[in-house]
């Protein structure tokens, strides 16, 4: 983790800084310039179309009831491009415009989902689910054999709001 803390506060800025001086140096200041600020306004372009896309299908997915996870990532990811984009520089620009481009964001998902059934199957990574009372404490769970989701039915909750009726 701190490695990767260092990379994205230390190393990319210094490697940009470099980029620019290189490039300021063989092709001039004003040419950098303008690829600089080209590249931010495709990318405000760019996040703009694809944070309306990705919201239209996020509110269609939970209009059909169905979990928006693609939707949610996709927005994540926007999100970070354009915060790349922000960030003085060429790699920090080129790595925030890939995220915008839908194809670049299933190869990055696909490729994070691997990592992470890698991780699982290995043991590295583990997940737990907790259940939640109508005070908002976790319940803990007994040495029992845990839940049965075929047996728990939760009734609707009160036309006055709150959580689930036990």
């Amino acid at each position: 983790m701190r490695g990767v803390v260092l990379l994205l506060f230390v190393v990319a800025p210094i490697a940009d800084l470099v980029l620019l001086v290189i490039l300021g140096r063989a092709v001039g200041v004003l040419p950098v310039l303008v690829l600089v600020l080209g590249t931010v306004s495709m990318g405000m372009v760019l996040v703009r179309a694809q944070g309306i896309r990705t919201l239209g299908a996020l509110t269609r997915e939970l209009a059909i009831g169905r979990i928006p996870g693609r939707q949610m990532l996709d927005g994540l990811a926007i999100l970070l491009g354009g915060g790349l984009l922000i960030a003085p520089g060429l790699l920090t620009d080129l790595a925030g415009l890939a995220l915008l481009f839908p194809s670049v964001r299933r190869w990055l998902q696909s490729a994070t989902r691997r990592w992470m059934e890698r991780k699982f199957e290995a043991g590295v990574l583990k997940m737990s689910v907790l259940r939640w009372d109508s005070g908002g404490s976790p319940v803990r769970r007994g040495p029992g054999p845990g839940l049965d989701p075929q047996k728990e039915i939760l009734a609707p909750p009160p036309e006055g709001g709150g959580g689930p009726v036990p």
